[in-house]
């Protein structure tokens, strides 16, 4: 009876694996089916000559990535043949972040996105971000929900998960500005009572300039800044930005990197500010890409 008892469990506990299998394998599929349509859409999103059509195909996107988010354990689905948008993941997987952005037909911006959270049972648990940069009056020292974000496209997110006492995750993100003027931005991201939080006033600055929640950096459209994460010494490092004339100081559109480098650098949680840091290799701009958006 024993050994009956112990053979049945066996074959139903291969019943349930072989069924689980099969489950995965079909949805799966089913991404890689969404993963076509939405690799479509997303091209038209950035190449469409006609502003009207990129915004078509962008709410499509929007309603089709929701679908496929909704098919369960989606978060292990990596939608790397999604090249025209941006999607980043926590380095302890707790969310990633899906954010593109429209171009209009002035040389404006407007940006979209969704965080997707990892949660265990595989349910879809997202925010969806909605561009509020119009209504920012002071966005560096603002703290808002997801349905008012400071509309980016980030490329790097690195997670401050020790000397703090709310984990928050920052966010290097490229901004297109206007016809005139690029942006990069430094955001931060933490969740608390069920909701994303953008901006946290961590950053510290010199005896001149007060803590900010968010830093953002605009400069000539045609210039290239970098922005990066040097792990190795836990410094954000970033070119400093000058106007090319004293008496042209405040006309940011006219800024560019004027050889030297400054960071904030981590230090029990919180971002001190270091200027005019000596690096010894330029740092590798790989978020270059986000200069040009035609480049995708």
């Amino acid at each position: 009876m024993i050994r009956a008892a112990h053979i049945l469990a066996i074959i139903i506990f291969l019943g349930i694996s072989s069924q689980a299998q099969h489950s995965a394998s079909a949805g799966n599929q089913r991404l890689k089916a969404y993963q076509d349509t939405l690799q479509n859409l997303s091209f038209k999103m950035i190449n469409d000559s006609l502003e009207p059509q990129r915004y078509n195909a962008s709410y499509k996107f929007i309603k089709t990535l929701v679908g496929a988010l909704k098919t369960p354990y989606s978060f292990n689905f990596p939608f790397d043949s999604l090249k025209s948008i941006s999607i980043q993941s926590s380095s302890d997987k707790r969310f990633r972040i899906f954010s593109w952005h429209i171009m209009n037909a002035d040389g404006s911006y407007r940006y979209y996105g969704s965080v997707q959270m990892n949660n265990p049972d595989g349910k879809l648990q997202m925010f969806p971000l909605v561009d509020y940069t119009s209504e920012f009056k002071k966005p560096a020292d603002s703290i808002t929900t997801n349905d008012k974000w400071y509309g980016a496209q980030y490329y790097r997110i690195i997670s401050v998960l020790n000397n703090v006492k709310t984990p928050y995750y920052i966010l290097l993100g490229w901004k297109g500005n206007n016809v005139k003027s690029t942006k990069k931005v430094i955001d931060v991201i933490h969740f608390k009572d069920n909701k994303a939080y953008f901006g946290m006033p961590v950053f510290d600055g010199d005896k001149e300039n007060a803590t900010k929640k968010r830093v953002i950096f605009e400069y000539d459209r045609k210039a290239s800044m970098v922005l990066n994460w040097d792990i190795k010494t836990g410094t954000i490092i970033f070119d400093h930005l000058a106007p090319p004339d004293d008496r042209l100081k405040g006309r940011f559109e006219l800024y560019g990197p004027d050889f030297s480098y400054d960071g904030y650098h981590l230090a029990n949680g919180r971002w001190k500010l270091v200027e005019d840091l000596k690096v010894s290799n330029q740092p590798t701009d790989q978020d270059e890409n986000f200069n040009d958006p035609k480049r995708f």
